[in-house]
C-alpha cells in the first residue's frame, strides 16, 4: 500500500543527497573535472546495468534516429545542462540550484507543445506563473540603502544564469529524450519485440518498457563524457593535471562517488521503480519536493541561514510544479 509514494519521496531524499555531495565535490575540484569524473562513473554503472536487463553492455535494438536525438539530449541535458548546474552551485548553493531546476517543468511543456504537439492545459500555465512567482520571491529582496533604493537580487547573477540555465536544458533534454524513446519503441516495435517482453539474455526479467530508459540514459551518457572531456581539455588550462588532482582529493572523490550513486544509478532506477506502483503524475509531484527537502540540510551542513521568505517561495515554486500534473 502507497509503495510507489514511498518509492517516490526516496527517490525526491535521493536526488536531495546528489545535490549535496555534488556541491561539495563541485566546489573542491571545479565543474569541468567533477563532470567529468562523475559520468565516466555513471557509463560505467549503467553499462553494468545493461548488461543485466538487455543481456548486452550497449543500447540494443536502437537505430540511427534513436541515436541523434538521444545525444542531442545528452548535449543539451548532460554537457549544457550539468555544466551549468554544477556552476550554479559553486556560485549560489546546491539549495537555491535545486529552486531554479522547478524551471525544468514549464520548459518541458513548452517545448512538448512545440515539438510534440502536447496539449498544455490552463492548470500547466498557472503552473508557469506560480513557478516563476515562488522563484522570484525567494530570490528578490528590497534594497534599502540610500544610494540603491528597490528591489534586487540577492544571489550573483552569474549564479543565477547558470542555475536557470540548468532547469531550462533539463525540461528541454526532457523532451529531446522522450523523442529518441518513440524512436526506440518505434525501432522495436519494427522488430517484433512487445514492450511487456523480456529480452533474450536478460539476468534480471524486466520488460523492455523499463530495460528501455535504461539503454537510452546509456547514449546520453556516451555524449556526456566525451563533451565534458573535451570541454576540460579545451576551455581549462592543464585539464590532465586537473583530473591528476582531482583523483588525489579523497573527500572530493568520495563525493563523485556518492553523487552518482543517488543521482543517475539509485535515482533514476527508483524513479523508473515507482511509476509501475502509481500514477506518473503523483510520482513527478514528489519527485519535485528536492527543493525543499534540501532547506534543512543545506542550513544544517552549510551553516546557511535560511529565511521564512525563501522557505515560503520554495514552497511556492514546488506547488507551481505539482499543478503541473493535476
Amino acid at each position: 500500500m502507497f509503495l510507489g509514494e514511498i518509492i517516490s519521496l526516496f527517490v525526491a531524499l535521493s536526488w536531495t543527497a546528489t545535490a549535496l555531495f555534488a556541491e561539495v565535490g563541485s566546489k573542491r575540484m571545479g565543474s569541468l573535472p567533477f563532470n567529468t569524473i562523475r559520468m565516466a562513473m555513471s557509463l560505467v554503472l549503467l553499462t553494468l546495468t545493461l548488461w543485466f536487463v538487455m543481456g548486452v553492455p550497449y543500447p540494443r535494438y536502437a537505430d540511427g534516429g534513436t541515436w541523434g536525438w538521444l545525444l542531442l539530449s545528452g548535449v543539451v541535458g548532460y554537457v549544457i545542462g550539468d555544466y551549468c548546474l554544477m556552476q550554479g552551485y559553486i556560485h549560489i548553493g546546491s539549495r537555491f540550484g535545486q529552486l531554479f531546476m522547478t524551471l525544468s517543468a514549464p520548459t518541458a511543456a513548452i517545448t512538448g507543445r512545440l515539438l510534440l504537439g502536447e496539449q498544455m492545459r490552463p492548470t500547466a500555465i498557472l503552473g508557469m506563473v506560480v513557478t516563476l512567482g515562488g522563484i522570484a520571491l525567494s530570490i528578490l529582496s528590497k534594497n534599502d540603502s540610500s544610494e540603491h533604493r528597490g528591489i534586487g537580487f540577492k544571489l550573483p547573477a552569474k549564479g543565477i544564469f547558470y542555475a536557470a540555465m540548468a532547469g531550462i536544458c533539463q525540461g528541454l533534454g526532457l523532451v529531446l529524450s522522450k523523442i529518441g524513446l518513440l524512436h526506440y519503441d518505434a525501432a522495436m516495435s519494427a522488430l517484433g519485440i512487445a514492450q511487456d517482453a523480456v529480452l533474450e539474455g536478460a539476468v534480471l526479467p524486466l520488460p523492455a518498457s523499463i530495460s528501455v530508459p535504461f539503454a537510452a540514459t546509456t547514449i546520453r551518457a556516451y555524449i556526456g563524457l566525451v563533451g565534458f572531456f573535451l570541454s576540460l581539455m579545451l576551455f581549462s588550462k592543464d585539464g590532465i593535471e586537473k583530473l591528476r588532482s582531482a583523483f588525489r582529493d579523497r573527500k572530493a572523490m568520495w563525493c563523485v562517488f556518492a553523487s552518482t550513486i543517488f543521482g543517475p544509478f539509485i535515482g533514476v532506477s527508483a524513479s523508473l521503480l515507482a511509476t509501475l506502483y502509481t500514477s506518473a503524475g503523483i510520482a513527478q509531484t514528489l519527485f519535485a519536493l528536492t527543493p525543499i527537502l534540501i532547506i534543512a540540510p543545506s542550513a544544517i551542513l552549510f551553516h546557511q541561514k535560511v529565511t521564512v521568505r525563501e522557505v515560503i517561495g520554495a514552497v511556492i515554486s514546488v506547488a507551481g510544479v505539482c499543478l503541473f500534473f493535476v
